[in-house]
């Protein structure tokens, strides 16, 4: 491959760099003092001003949608050209918003492009695009384990024109944001069909009667408002069937294809956070003496500084292989790489946080810095999407797979 970026990937990161440098960095601080000034309670789920003004100020400057490869959708960059803008994005934890590239609505946008109706797209897609709505995919529940999708409990059963949904999902991220206003839910639709034919997904309005968020889950104390984790239950929730997505048990299909760009997307901005971590770790150790010389002096430090920065680079080159693989080849035989890489960018970037957090001392554990709160987000990311563990059984498949007498 070339790892060399594109002309027209150059172009939008130096857009995208430039803006952030005007506007999203200084952004970030008023974010945090408006969302402050709301106070507690209710009050830490309202959004903060900025943060429309900064979206629509993106959006003039055609700084929008960019994770799109659809020309029709977006920009229509390629996986590749997008992966170092989604880096850059990943420095600021408001930055993809501002840009209308944030999870989940990323991969929910991808699901109504790649599988809505056209009425499904008109209704849901288009406000999706343009930023006004945003959106939650309820998938995980509390009752089973997961991180294997067949163990899904949520009953989706057709009453004559509707369907009826029946079930309780958590850690349904953005859910708690008050523009979300369209779920998509994972459920089963015929638990006597084969294994993989038993799963459906279907849209669900936020508001729908039988909606019911009952908490919102704290990530070590961090309670990520006005986005929030919630714990949503779905009692007797009616909805036409015109709110079922490409059709009954296509539900691991479209899963499929929804995760491979976005985990791109994540990994990415998770390099960018590691980046940030990297260069608050060599500012503190360059600027605080200890036993009678600068800290950076110290070879356990030059150790973990280099570590850290081979660290960065070796998980940077494989992400970009796999968004070039999964332009190149396709998802499919991209599968080992995206996999791969969905364990060691959050493993790589921890390790960078939690080196920077013992560079700061007692103040890397405070909100000072941002560190520990970056670090609680990015450790969720080791269950998100998959835990590790089910992402290496997948590696080492493919793996055994092409020793096998029998492949």
């Amino acid at each position: 491959m070339d790892f060399a970026y594109s002309p027209r990937c150059k172009d939008y990161l130096a857009r995208v760099s430039a803006f952030m440098d005007r506007h999203v960095y200084e952004g970030e601080e008023i974010y945090e003092r408006q969302h402050q000034a709301f106070g507690l309670g209710e009050g830490r789920w309202k959004i903060p001003p900025i943060i429309e003004e900064l979206k629509a100020k993106a959006k003039a400057e055609g700084l929008w949608n960019m994770f799109h490869t659809h020309p029709k959708f977006g920009p229509g960059l390629s996986n590749a050209d997008y992966a170092p803008i989604a880096e850059l994005t990943g420095r600021c934890h408001i930055a993809p918003e501002v840009f209308n590239c944030a999870a989940p609505d990323t991969g929910n946008m991808e699901v109504l492009m790649k599988y809505g109706s056209p009425a499904q797209q008109e209704e849901w897609l288009t406000p999706l695009l343009d930023g006004k709505i945003r959106s939650a995919f309820l998938m995980t529940e509390p009752a089973v384990a997961s991180s294997d999708a067949t163990n899904i409990e949520t009953d989706i059963r057709r009453e004559g024109d509707d369907y009826v949904i029946n079930g309780r999902k958590w850690w349904s991220s953005g859910a708690g944001d008050p523009r979300c206003k369209i779920y998509i839910v994972m459920g089963k639709t015929d638990k006597r069909a084969e294994t993989h034919l038993q799963q459906s997904m279907i849209l669900v309005p936020a508001d729908a009667r039988g909606v019911t968020i009952v908490r919102h889950l704290p990530v070590f104390g961090y309670d990520d408002a006005p986005h929030g984790h919630m714990e949503v239950v779905l009692e007797n929730v009616r909805v036409p069937k015109e709110n079922m997505l490409l059709g009954d048990g296509r539900g691991f299909e479209i899963a499929q294809g929804r995760l491979g760009p976005g985990r791109i997307h994540h990994c990415m901005r998770t390099i960018g956070a590691a980046e940030v971590a990297l260069e608050k770790l060599v500012k503190r150790i360059l600027t605080r003496e200890a036993f009678g010389k600068p800290i950076y002096k110290h070879s356990i430090w030059e150790q973990r500084v280099a570590e850290a920065r081979i660290d960065i680079e070796m998980a940077r080159l494989l992400t970009l292989k796999a968004a070039w693989m999964m332009d190149t080849v396709g998802n499919k035989a991209a599968q080992a790489e995206i996999a791969m890489i969905k364990v060691a960018a959050p493993r790589v970037a921890l390790r960078v946080i939690d080196e920077a957090i013992q560079a700061h001392g007692g103040a890397g554990v405070t909100s000072d810095f941002g560190l520990a709160r970056v670090y609680a987000g990015i450790r969720t990311l080791r269950l998100a999407d998959g835990p590790d563990e089910v992402h290496c059984r997948s590696i080492s498949r493919i793996e055994f797979k092409k020793h096998s007498n029998n492949a």
